[in-house]
C-alpha cells in the first residue's frame, strides 16, 4: 500500500460534495465498516475543536477514499475497498481522542438512514 505518511498529497481530492457523493454511491458495496469509519472521520473533521494536525490527517484519508484511482481499484470485488479501509483506520487510530460520543451518535444515525437493517440505537459492537 502507498505510504499513509504522505496523506497531504491526497488532501486535494477532498471536498464535502465529493465526500457525500462518493460515500452515498459506494456505501452498500464498500460495507458498513468502511462507511462508519468514513463518517466518524467526517464528523470529527467538522468539530471546530479538532486540532489542525488531526484535521490534516482526516482530510488526507478522506481524500484517499474519494480518489478515483487508488492502490486497489474500488471496482475489484471484496478487495477493492481494503486499501481505503486501511487508510481510514490509520486516520481513526491517529485521531481517536477526538471521537466523542456525539460524533459516534451522528455517524450511527447516518448509518441508520442508509442501511435499513442497521439499528443505530443498538450497542456499538454491531458496526
Amino acid at each position: 500500500m502507498k505510504s499513509l505518511d504522505n496523506y497531504d498529497k491526497y488532501q486535494r481530492h477532498f471536498s464535502d460534495d465529493q465526500f457525500w457523493h462518493k460515500l452515498k454511491r459506494m456505501a452498500r458495496k464498500a460495507g458498513i465498516k468502511v462507511v462508519y469509519a468514513a463518517l466518524l472521520l467526517y464528523y470529527v473533521l467538522r468539530n471546530p475543536g479538532t486540532p489542525r494536525a488531526d484535521r490534516t490527517k482526516i482530510i488526507g484519508a478522506l481524500g484517499y477514499l474519494i480518489l478515483p484511482a487508488d492502490l486497489i481499484p474500488d471496482f475489484i470485488p471484496v478487495a477493492g475497498y481494503t486499501d481505503d479501509l486501511a487508510a481510514l483506520m490509520w486516520a481513526l487510530y491517529s485521531v481517536a481522542k477526538n471521537v466523542t460520543p456525539e460524533v459516534k451518535i451522528l455517524a450511527r444515525q447516518k448509518l441508520g438512514e442508509w442501511f435499513e437493517d442497521y439499528d443505530y440505537s443498538a450497542p456499538e459492537d454491531q458496526s
